[in-house]
């Protein structure tokens, strides 16, 4: 059930607990688990002997914070702002959030139109550094517009640097992206990403597990980079240092048997060692969406061949491709040395000879014959002579 359709016992008793309990809390996913959601707000709310697994300091804070809590001013607030509370078990939740065991959330809270289920089955996260380098925002864009552009919805954490250049990439396109706050969906942070964060809502979605109003601690940075991994097929890394956010995400996606990929950049970078260290172990190579897609997208989706461009003396029958070879760079050269150059007869090297004259790549000087000056430019220099 969610906000809109009124507030249940399970939805009121789940709102309870996203202010109590911290996100991520794998004791806290156990109670539940094991006691079910009445249970566990029962025994929050009217104190007494604590849940198991917790020390008598940490369940007095807990019962300090059960105190305080309001779900239903919660609720109040949040169909103001435009938000609704998505359960487990609700039609919108993302079944792949149930990977996460005992540490899923205890909900999500959401702003914007579309379905936060269906746009979580394709889509991908592109994350990395808040300081990141110019390249590393150029690519992390086109890698977004691209994806978005083969109907992928892009997922980010709305920081400054490589989540707001994929976000702003998908968004150039006009297509679908997710931004997965730590704090309350309601409070853009960082504040200088305000406008882009609400032009997300209005246009995509807006996610976060803290209630309305609450505020972003590093703890929760790191723990909502779970999430991330969890909602999407796969992770593209595009810039990291050896310590970064980016790179828990990427390992959150790994234990969750999901796609870890990394985008190379520069050796001299230190913003590429966190990125070069995952492609040391498990992750894979990715240079653009369609490489991105051919990972995690369905059977068939394949990353064009790359090659070279095709010169005209790649369109030459192998004969007279080894004919041109035999010929010295620098002077002319009599048909019978050229023939034994080529491995061939003095009579068929003539007659290749003739073919790359009229194309345009050899010249007769009296009994010998030479390379015309454009095709030394192109034997050379990979230019054509024509």
């Amino acid at each position: 059930m969610t906000a809109e359709d009124g507030p249940g016992e399970e939805l009121v008793g789940r709102v309870f607990l996203a202010r109590v309990v911290e996100p991520g809390d794998e004791v806290g996913g156990r109670w539940l688990r094991e006691f079910g959601v009445g249970e566990v707000v029962r025994r929050l709310r009217r104190g007494g002997e604590p849940l198991p697994g917790v020390s008598a300091p940490r369940w007095a804070g807990l019962l300090a914070r059960a105190g305080r809590a309001e779900p239903e001013r919660d609720l109040e607030v949040a169909r103001a702002a435009g938000m609704r509370f998505v359960c487990p078990g609700d039609a919108e939740w993302p079944r792949q959030l149930d990977d996460l065991g005992d540490g899923r959330p205890t909900g999500l809270w959401v702003r914007g139109m579309p379905s936060l289920r269906m746009w979580a089955l394709r889509s991908v996260a592109v994350v990395g550094a808040r300081a990141c380098t110019e390249y590393g925002a150029q690519v992390a864009g086109s890698l977004a517009s691209g994806l978005a552009e083969r109907g992928w919805v892009v997922v980010s954490g709305g920081a400054y640097g490589i989540d707001g250049a994929a976000h702003r990439g998908a968004l150039a396109v006009d297509g679908a992206t997710v931004a997965v706050l730590a704090c309350g969906v309601d409070r853009p942070y960082p504040r200088g990403h305000t406008a882009l964060i609400n032009r997300i809502a209005e246009q995509g979605l807006v996610v976060g597990e803290l209630p309305p109003g609450d505020h972003p601690t590093p703890s929760r940075f790191i723990l909502r980079n779970r999430v991330i991994a969890a909602l999407t097929r796969g992770t593209v890394v595009v810039e990291a240092a050896c310590r970064s956010g980016s790179l828990v995400t990427a390992r959150a996606a790994q234990r969750l048997g999901r796609f870890t990929m990394g985008v190379p950049g520069p050796v001299t970078s230190s913003l590429s060692v966190g990125v070069h260290e995952l492609l040391r172990g498990e992750a894979a190579l990715v240079t653009d969406a369609a490489e991105v897609v051919e990972l995690v997208g369905d059977m068939g989706e394949l990353a064009p061949p790359r090659r070279g461009p095709v010169l005209p003396r790649d369109l030459l029958e192998p004969a007279a491709r080894a004919v041109l070879a035999a010929l010295p760079g620098n002077r002319a050269a009599p048909a019978g040395e050229i023939a034994r150059g080529a491995r061939t007869t003095p009579d068929e090297a003539i007659a290749r000879l003739y073919e790359l004259r009229a194309l345009g790549y050899v010249e007769r000087h009296g009994d010998g014959w030479k390379l015309t000056r454009q095709a030394m430019i192109s034997v050379r220099g990979g230019r054509s002579p024509c």
